[in-house]
Formats: structure tokens, C-alpha cells, sequence
């Protein structure tokens, strides 16, 4: 169910997301949609923001990986006592910036396991190849 909510913009404001919706090939109601649901995604995990790039658009620690990056490293170090410490220690990565991905995975596990799935699949074809 969705519900229609009705929001004044200035004109200039307006103009610049219709001319950063067209260029995404998006409307203006998915450009406003998708600000929405983001930023109401970093107000819950403020650590987290959210890339474009070619198989769309993921969520990534700021200033690092993506969230499915780090939770399929994770799960790959699944055997160690403290993978998150292994993880840390290999990939540079903070603690903190690890911690708010597993908690970002808890609240989108779908779009996580989705991602990973993908990945997996892909790396699976083109060793096929």
C-alpha cells in the first residue's frame, strides 16, 4: 500500500531534482521516493550511504565497502574466533564501520543476501568460462 503525500519545493529546488531525475532516465516521484527511503535508511544507520554503480544502486559504509561486501567477508571468515577482528585487520577496515554493517544487514537481510547471491553467481560463471 502506498500513500500519497503531498510537499511544497521552491522552484530551484524543484528545477535541480527534475533535471537530476531526468538524467537518471527517472520521475520525479521515484527521484523523490528513492531521496525518502534513503534518508530515512541513514537517520536508523547514519554509518551507511548509498552508491550507484553497475549492478545499481547498494548501501556501503561511508568511506568504505559495500554492506554485502563486508557481511560476505564475514561469512567467508565464518572459522575464525573473532572474524570481525580478522576482518579489521585485512581490509583496514574500523570496527565501528563493521558493526554498523552487520547492523544494517539485520534490518535488510533480503537486500544483503540478494547482493551476495549475486555475486556469488557471477564470480561462479565467469570461472566457468
Amino acid at each position: 500500500m502506498s500513500v500519497n503525500v503531498s510537499v511544497r519545493l521552491d522552484d530551484t529546488l524543484a528545477e535541480r531534482l527534475r533535471l537530476r531525475a531526468r538524467a537518471a532516465g527517472e520521475s520525479l516521484s521515484d527521484r523523490l521516493r528513492r531521496y525518502a527511503e534513503e534518508g530515512t535508511r541513514r537517520d536508523e544507520h547514519p554509518l551507511i550511504t548509498f552508491r550507484d554503480g553497475p549492478a545499481g544502486r547498494r548501501a556501503a559504509v561511508v568511506g568504505g565497502p559495500d554492506v554485502w561486501e563486508l557481511v560476505m567477508w564475514l561469512e567467508d571468515l565464518a572459522g575464525e574466533d573473532d572474524p570481525a577482528s580478522v576482518l579489521a585487520a585485512e581490509q583496514d577496515i574500523s570496527r565501528p564501520l563493521i558493526d554498523a554493517a552487520m547492523r544494517y544487514r539485520e534490518a535488510y537481510p533480503d537486500e544483503i543476501e540478494a547482493r551476495i547471491a549475486l555475486h556469488r553467481h557471477d564470480t561462479e560463471a565467469a570461472d566457468a568460462q
